[in-house]
Formats: structure tokens, C-alpha cells, sequence
């Protein structure tokens, strides 16, 4: 099958080329990338016209929450990918929080052979730092890396002992590869909520400090300082987390950090009305830590914006407040939400793409490919300035728990393209 795109606005960070160019595809691997637009031996071929969109390398998502196996009811893989590729995403890497976790090779393989069977976009499991996550015990990270794992991190819970993390970074240096940090202080934290401030004190609900998230913050940098190792901070939130891994930086510290499309949205006044759907792990917060993860994404302390997709089944976001459990569904809107730190001049649309295609790719150390000849076709092609209305009740996942229902959103996938196969959106 031939296939060519028209036309084409290109944005690809791998080779760094932003410009006009038409592409040929032929059985899935991009053949010609004509920056002159003229092609050749394209006969036969079916026609895409991007006029007026962006072509870009697909999109990789470090964090995502498939839920498979054990939480079925919340999320597939079948619809997990299916909501991925709808965002634009051609690869997610699944954390370990399912049932049972992640935390041996026959999980991991469990997971990479049903992907195989039912997943629409390239799954790459990251399995646990410790065994059932319960931060007690090292897991078994070499057999895992060997039956497909890619990273490690008990996300979902933060590893509480020191001494295990180190071990967890020494270990991880050793065999070339990255811990992820779900950094929260369970004592700081308490129970919270939502976060911790006069809004939390007016809707009579407990607070999570933003102290809970910067100990812990500092104490693994402190570690990864002293071991070597890779360290990876996921879902920042805060102000101070963007200080203190701003100076980790330029102390020459190996870690990297990431954040989510809600962090630089909206802030703790999505909670107002006790909107469960606004109710995540690291809360909301104030309007300066928004502020402050925008200035981190801009200045490059902040690497990659991941969605941390989190579904969960309607019945359990309409209970009452504290019972809800935390997680926004958020494969289908990164794009329009990251389109907006283009509109608003936080970052270009170079900076934009690379924040979630090379940056995690290499972060991972996994191929993710890029807009050149030879490469297999990983492409996403959309409407930068497409306006519509969002609807969770539409969205591929099974959750529908999305903060931004309703919400006039701008910037939508036209089309998802991945190796022979072509998905068109609406």
C-alpha cells in the first residue's frame, strides 16, 4: 500500500526540521520525504491533504495506566490504546499498580502478549521497583528487563525507605536503566485530598501539603546524586519541585523530570463543587505552582509532558468526595492542551512535539522514530486551530473522568498512522 501525504507542515524534532514537505509511505516505512514537494513514483498511491495541519513523529507516553490485568473494569488494553492512538500516540508505557503488579517476568510477558493480540499502539510495560509495590524488597528488575520491561517505579505509591531506593538507583545504574519516582511523603500527605490551603479549609476537606511532594523530591535527587543512577521524576506539581530539580541540573545531577496537561491547566479550583473528576495524586494546586510548571517546561528543567491516564469506572467517581479514588483520564486531550502552551508562548511547537516524542523516547532509551526515510511510519497529523467542544462521554477510554468535560478545547488528530495502518479521526 502506497501512501502520500500532501502538502505537509512538518514538525520533527529527531532531525530537527520544521518546514514544508511531502511524504511517501509504501507498506508502512516512509519512503521519500521530498522537502521540494515533488515525488516521484507515487502512482496508485491514497492522497492525505494536511493543508493547514502539522505532521509530527507520534506521540510516546511515558505514564499511562492501562489498568490490565485485574482492574478490566476501569481500563483494557484494547481501550487504552485505542484512546492513545486517538491522542496521537503511537507507544504508551504502562505502569505496574494492576493486579496482580508488575513485578515479575510473567506479568511483564503476560502484558507484552496481550498487547500483541489487542493493543493499537506499541505497549511497553514498566514494571516495579519492589515486590507488590509494598517498598520492602527489591523486585526481580534484570528478569524483568529481559522479558520487556523498559524502567522501573512503584507509581501509585512512593518507595518510603531510603536504603531501598538507594538500592533500587544502584541496582537500576548497574543495568542501564531508570527509576521512576512517585515522590510523596505518605506521612506528609496524610490522607490529603486535594491540596492542602484555605480552599481545601472551605470545602472541610484534608489537605495534601506541597511539602509532600518536595521532601521526597529532594531526597531521591539526593540519592540519585550519590549512586549514579538514572533517576526520573514523575507528575510534578509544585513550585518547589521545579526549584529543587532545577538546581539538581545544574549541579549535574542525572535526573529528569515530567509533568501532566492538568498541572499547567487548571489549579485547586477545579475541585470547587467537589468535582471528583478533578480529584488526582499529586493534587491540583495554586495558580504560582501553574505558573512555575509552565517557566520549568519553558527553560527545559521540565522534559516531557506525559498524561499520567489514570480511568477509573464512573461508580467509583460518583461517591463522595474522599471515597472517589484520584485520576483524570487524559490520552485524548494532551494535544489541545499542549497547543495551548503553543498559543500562549510557553513553548513553540518544536519544543511542544519534542517534549513528547524524543525527550521520553530518550529518557527511555527505546526507538520512537522520527519523519526520514527508512524509518517505519509513526506519524500524527492534525488541526492545530480546529475548534470544538470536548466530551468525556465520547472519549475511546473506558474512563470518562476528565476535568476538561464541556471545555472548549482547540487543536484535534486528524490522523494516527502506524506503520500500514492508517486511523482517521473525525
Amino acid at each position: 500500500m502506497k501512501l502520500l501525504i500532501t502538502n505537509a507542515q512538518v514538525i520533527d524534532p529527531f532531525g530537527g526540521y520544521e518546514g514544508a514537505a511531502t511524504i511517501l509511505i509504501e507498506d508502512g516505512t516512509i519512503k521519500s520525504v521530498a522537502k521540494n514537494g515533488k515525488i516521484k513514483n507515487h502512482a496508485g498511491a491514497r492522497v492525505i491533504d494536511a493543508a493547514g495541519m502539522y505532521v509530527a513523529p507520534a506521540f510516546t507516553d511515558m505514564h499511562t495506566h492501562l489498568r490490565e490485568p485485574g482492574f478490566e473494569h476501569k481500563e483494557t488494553i484494547r481501550t487504552g490504546t485505542l484512546a492513545a492512538l486517538k491522542g496521537g500516540f503511537a507507544t504508551v508505557c504502562c505502569m505496574p499498580n494492576t493486579n496482580p503488579v508488575n513485578d515479575n517476568p510473567g506479568t511483564t510477558e503476560y502484558i507484552l502478549k496481550k498487547a500483541a493480540g489487542e493493543g493499537s499502539a506499541r505497549v511497553l510495560p514498566i514494571g516495579a521497583i519492589t515486590k507488590g509495590q509494598r517498598g520492602e524488597e527489591l523486585a526481580e528488575m534484570e528478569m524483568m528487563l529481559k522479558a520487556g520491561c523498559i524502567a522501573f517505579s512503584d507509581d501509585g505509591r512512593p518507595v518510603e525507605s531510603p536504603i531501598i531506593m538507594r538500592r533500587a538507583l544502584e541496582y537500576a545504574k548497574g543495568l542501564g536503566t531508570t527509576i521512576i519516582s512517585h515522590a510523596e511523603d505518605l506521612q506528609l500527605s496524610s490522607g490529603g485530598v486535594m491540596n492542602e490551603g484555605l480552599l481545601s479549609m472551605t470545602l472541610g476537606l484534608k489537605g495534601s501539603p506541597s511539602i509532600a511532594e518536595e521532601v521526597m523530591v529532594f531526597r531521591d535527587i539526593a540519592l540519585c546524586g550519590l549512586t549514579g543512577g538514572k533517576l526520573h521524576i514523575a507528575h510534578v506539581s509544585t513550585k518547589g519541585s521545579v526549584d529543587i530539580i532545577r538546581r539538581a541540573k545544574e549541579q549535574g545531577i542525572h535526573v529528569t523530570a515530567e509533568t501532566c496537561p492538568h498541572y499547567f491547566s487548571i489549579t485547586e479550583e477545579a475541585v470547587t463543587g467537589y468535582n471528583t473528576n478533578a480529584k488526582v495524586n499529586p493534587p491540583l494546586r495554586r495558580p504560582e505552582d501553574v505558573e512555575a510548571i509552565k517557566d520549568g517546561l519553558r527553560d527545559g528543567v521540565i522534559d516531557v509532558i506525559a498524561t499520567d491516564h489514570a480511568p477509573h469506572g464512573k461508580e467509583e467517581k460518583t461517591r463522595e468526595f474522599d471515597a472517589a479514588p484520584s485520576g483524570i483520564s487524559g490520552l485524548e486531550t494532551v494535544l489541545p492542551l499542549g497547543l495551548a502552551l503553543v498559543q500562549g508562548k510557553t513553548l513553540s511547537m518544536m519544543e511542544l512535539i519534542r517534549k513528547l516524542t524524543v525527550n521520553p523516547a530518550g529518557i527511555l532509551g527505546i526507538e520512537a522514530g522520527g519523519i526520514s526515510e527508512g524509518r517505519e511510519a509513526h506519524i500524527c497529523i492534525f488541526h492545530p486551530e480546529k475548534e470544538y467542544e470536548f466530551r468525556a462521554g465520547e472519549m475511546f477510554s473506558k474512563g470518562k473522568n476528565s476535568p476538561f468535560d464541556g471545555w472548549k478545547l482547540k487543536g484535534k488528530t486528524a490522523w494516527t498512522i502506524l506503520g500500514e495502518k492508517v486511523h482517521e479521526w473525525a
